[in-house]
């Protein structure tokens, strides 16, 4: 994967908040922190597609016949195969 350098623009405020972020030694540096920003950001974006995906399959597979009580039970036993 090669790096692409980029030139951005921040208001004092915004500096400071990054420097302070460094201060605490969570980060080395500007860009390691603004790094750390972006790939959250991925994570978020991609959980928040995944969501939109399910909502989306939930709301065409009609209303179904089961109860929530019954529904409830299949999402717990379901919860408990993936995570044990």
């Amino acid at each position: 994967m090669g790096i692409v350098r980029k030139s951005i623009t921040f208001t004092e405020k915004q500096d400071q908040w990054i420097k302070q972020q460094i201060e605490k030694g969570d980060f080395t540096n500007d860009s390691e922190y603004i790094r750390h920003l972006v790939r959250n950001h991925q994570v978020t974006e991609q959980q928040l597609l995944e969501l939109d995906m399910a909502l989306e399959e939930g709301l065409n597979s009609g209303i179904s016949d089961k109860s929530v009580e019954d529904i409830w039970n299949e999402a717990e036993i379901r919860f408990k195969k993936k995570n044990g």
